[in-house]
């Protein structure tokens, strides 16, 4: 499971570091793709093959669903981790999530996301705002 919020930036060849606590549950290979509230997912190989397979069911039933299926299966990259754990984020993904220098690393489960700095400050605030809000709203049973 993936917990945590680490704050990296890009080297001069546009790759960012993966979090050290991350790397071996992640492994050598991982896929990157398009998420909500624009971040990237990052996921492992094995964790990618079954949320591809999720998504690839809904590939044909109704515009919702395509539309979803399309979003994070279209959009996904397979990279590799390297030597030194890091990994370059292809640029139509870059310019998805709009991330420049800093970026937020969160830890989310079964999956990590790649936030732009700013934007990851401005969500947390929002759910922090309204986290009893929220908690009333989910049904927790």
């Amino acid at each position: 499971m993936f917990l945590g919020e680490y704050l990296h930036t890009f080297d001069v060849k546009n790759r960012i570091s993966v979090p050290s606590k991350f790397r071996k549950d992640l492994g050598r290979a991982v896929v990157i793709t398009r998420g909500l509230d624009h971040c990237l997912y990052v996921f492992s190989r094995r964790a990618w093959e079954k949320e591809a397979k999720l998504h690839a069911a809904d590939a044909n039933g109704g515009a919702a669903r395509r539309g979803l299926a399309r979003l994070f299966l279209a959009g996904s990259f397979e990279v590799e981790v390297d030597k030194s754990g890091r990994v370059l984020i292809p640029e139509h993904l870059k310019v998805y999530a709009a991330l420049k220098e800093s970026v937020i690393i969160a830890g989310v489960a079964d999956r990590v996301e790649i936030w732009e700095e700013g934007a990851w400050k401005a969500y947390t605030a929002a759910i922090e705002r309204d986290a009893e809000s929220f908690a009333e709203k989910v049904d927790t049973k």
